[in-house]
């Protein structure tokens, strides 16, 4: 029997949410608690990012000898012994994913292991709990398809057919083309009661789809990320953080081709700060000091790392397309710096801001509102409720 919010009119559940991406669900749970619900999140951590989880599934056979092992099995036999392992991990624990009244998948592939060991996995929350849906924010068949078959004016395939990167190193985008994840992807879609797209580089390809439930903003805990006054007196310190493995995926080359420009012509005024491959408390403390942050280059709409920095008050280039300002009614540069792939266009901008200083509060002070209006994670939450409710 449920308890109700009289104010929200929203039930009380019990949530499993399974998989983390860049905090996503760490930020949903936390509004979901607030709302008085009962939620767990398993997941692997997303890799050296370290996203706290309920139930950390632990990635094993990833580094040394032991990684060398894997790769000797996988190659001729198709066995994977990280999958095996995490897969494992959850069975021998699986009464403790019994009994919700909602899971949700981050991904068709929620736990990055073989389809084969997602599938049964994915089997066992679909007959041992009410509810399943699907959450569309990173990489999977259908936003794939879509970028591949050039549907996007430009899209993370940018550099593959550039050949920027080979067909090996983009593997972990191509592989959901292959006939396997091609196959989790219908296997899951047939299961879910319904999916949800957290951005519109994820509405766009879905839409038409009849599990299709429409787009819900990534939840934002704002009480977390504090922003503040951009003292703009001494130098404009710009923050490029890289994620080596999704280099040219993000438009790091760009980035980094418009940076070495801007360094050049304005030394004295200009402060350059690059991490690479750090924790993700690590890396959110890093950019305090920024300015500007550089987020990434082929994108519609922000993603998580970008809405954070907002938060915290930082003017970020990221995704801010024409289809992003119409659908939330916003004017060109107003709560964030549009990206293109066109280092000269990227330099322009920074150099705009670097010239104009005073540009740099009112963005942050727009950013920082947008994020509360929008992305609020008890607002965003609630909306989470509303649509399993359906």
């Amino acid at each position: 029997m449920y308890f109700w919010l009289h104010k929200a009119n929203i039930a009380f559940m019990k949530i499993l949410l399974v998989g983390e991406y860049s905090r996503l669900h760490n930020s949903l749970k936390e509004g979901l608690q607030t709302l008085g619900n009962e939620v767990m999140l398993v997941s692997t951590g997303d890799e050296f990012k370290n996203f706290p989880s309920d139930i950390l599934l632990k990635r094993m056979y990833d580094s040394g000898i032991s990684k060398k092992i894997k790769v000797g099995l996988f190659k001729p036999f198709g066995f994977d012994i990280s999958s095996l392992s995490l897969k494992n991990q959850f069975f021998q624990q699986k009464e403790k994913f019994n009994g919700f009244d909602v899971v949700q998948l981050i991904n068709e592939s929620p736990l990055g292991i073989l389809p084969k060991y997602e599938k049964e996995i994915i089997s066992y929350l679909k007959e041992n709990n009410k509810k399943l849906f699907l959450l569309s924010c990173g990489t999977d068949f259908t936003s794939v398809k879509y970028a591949y078959e050039k549907k996007f004016r430009y899209s993370i395939f940018n550099p593959f057919f550039e050949g920027k990167i080979s067909e090996k190193e983009f593997f972990p985008a191509l592989k959901y083309l292959n006939p396997e994840y091609k196959n989790l992807h219908d296997f899951v879609f047939e299961k879910v009661d319904g999916v949800i797209a957290s951005d519109l580089d994820y509405d766009i390809p879905l839409f038409g789809n009849k599990k299709y439930l429409g787009l819900i903003p990534n939840p934002v805990n704002t009480e977390k990320l504090k922003s503040h006054s951009l003292n703009t007196k001494g130098k404009i310190i710009i923050f490029h953080g890289i994620n080596r493995a999704n280099y040219f995926k993000k438009g790091n080359d760009y980035f980094e081709a418009s940076l070495e420009k801007i360094q050049q012509k304005y030394p004295e005024e200009v402060e350059v700060i690059t991490v690479e491959n750090v924790p993700y408390i690590e890396y959110i403390e890093k950019y305090n000091s920024a300015h500007i942050l550089l987020d990434q280059v082929y994108a519609y709409d922000q993603g998580y790392n970008a809405l954070e920095a907002m938060a915290k008050g930082k003017v970020v280039f990221t995704g801010a397309e024409t289809e992003f300002l119409e659908h939330y009614n916003l004017k060109e540069n107003e709560v964030c710096i549009n990206t293109l792939p066109d280092e000269d266009y990227l330099f322009k901008k920074m150099e705009e801001l670097i010239l104009n200083p005073e540009k740099l509060q009112v963005i942050s002070n727009n950013a920082r509102a947008f994020i509360e209006q929008e992305h609020d994670y008890i607002s965003i939450a609630k909306k989470y409720l509303e649509t399993w409710k359906k």
